[in-house]
């Protein structure tokens, strides 16, 4: 097991090890012509990890974007480089821990593909780009929750020093357990595409709970959240896959023409452009987290033009949701 420095922070967990020792093992049998492929591809990713784990702590950091670092200025500090357009002043151990996690996710999604033979590590390794995924979404939740008035200074406080641990050991457990409920919300959305009929989203959230048997937690929230606004609409973007504005779009002609219900073939000829979104395959980490960056940035433009609409992921609002909840 390799291990960094004076952190003793693990490139790769335990748990992940022994499966990447399986899979190697299992490879060198079944596909030989793979194997080398595949353990060349980790001893690249833990000479990555080295490297990434080896730069200092962001609370060993004395400058962050020229804001002095201290426990009162912290949160400033990290909001100072949470936009795209301060990546040159992003902190390296920041900016690599990002390519680390990229680096991983490919690494394990190769394994995942060049397993699809055995049923029991495929379903293992399958989950690791997923975490991956859950990972790199928390850490655009943490700068969402640093930048929200909702939260008390005590409570920023802790968010930027677990954002800080995610930083230092890539991973984020609070995310991992809590984004496990929107791993079964996404299996659940796959499961039942929409039909969109009336518009109205109904359907399609039944289906989805269904689905989504007896888990307390979404059930709560959808009760605690139904009557707000903002979640609905990103509930709606969530459900039917189409943005804000093309959801009004396509409701202005129902209305205008007396139709009562779109297929799901027909509902994008009532769209004039191109769709906002990708389409999303639920079984694909990849297409899940681009589907979460396009929402996200649709909702930073909302909030720059001062437009209507969600201003904030169903993933973003689900995690506040949480952690408020949390830190009552």
């Amino acid at each position: 097991m390799i291990q960094i420095n004076e952190h003793s922070y693990k490139v790769l967990s335990d748990e992940e090890e022994v499966l990447v020792a399986k899979t190697e093992e299992w490879l060198k049998e079944k596909r030989p012509q793979d194997y080398f492929l595949a353990h060349e591809r980790f001893r690249r990713l833990r000479n990555l990890g080295n490297a990434v784990f080896d730069y200092p702590s962001i609370k060993e950091t004395q400058f962050v974007k020229d804001i002095l670092i201290n426990e009162n200025q912290l949160t400033e500090s990290l909001l100072a480089f949470s936009s795209p357009s301060h990546v040159l002043r992003t902190p390296a151990k920041v900016a690599t821990l990002r390519s680390f996690l990229i680096a991983k996710f490919h690494a394990f999604y190769l394994l995942s593909r060049l397993t699809d033979k055995n049923n029991e590590l495929h379903s293992l390794l399958k989950n690791v780009p997923f975490t991956v995924v859950y990972t790199l979404m928390a850490e655009d939740v943490y700068f969402s929750c640093l930048d929200d008035p909702d939260f008390s200074p005590n409570t920023k406080s802790m968010l930027a020093n677990d954002l800080i641990n995610l930083w230092d050991s890539g991973t984020d457990q609070r995310s991992i357990h809590h984004l496990m409920a929107l791993s079964s919300l996404w299996k659940a959305r796959d499961s039942a595409p929409p039909s969109f009929g009336t518009m109205d989203g109904n359907s399609e959230l039944l289906r989805i709970s269904i689905d989504m048997g007896t888990d307390t937690e979404w059930e709560d929230f959808l009760k605690e959240e139904s009557t707000n606004d903002s979640t609905r609409w990103a509930l709606e973007e969530f459900l039917f896959g189409l943005s804000y504005e093309e959801i009004l779009q396509v409701r202005g002609r129902l209305m205008h023409y007396g139709v009562f219900s779109v297929s799901h073939d027909e509902v994008r000829s009532y769209l004039d452009s191109r769709p906002v979104y990708s389409v999303v395959n639920g079984q694909d980490p990849r297409a899940i987290y681009d589907f979460f960056l396009e929402r996200r940035d649709a909702c930073t433009l909302r909030k720059r033009v001062n437009a209507p609409g969600p201003l904030h992921t169903l993933e973003e609002i689900y995690l506040k949701y949480r952690i408020i909840l949390e830190s009552c």
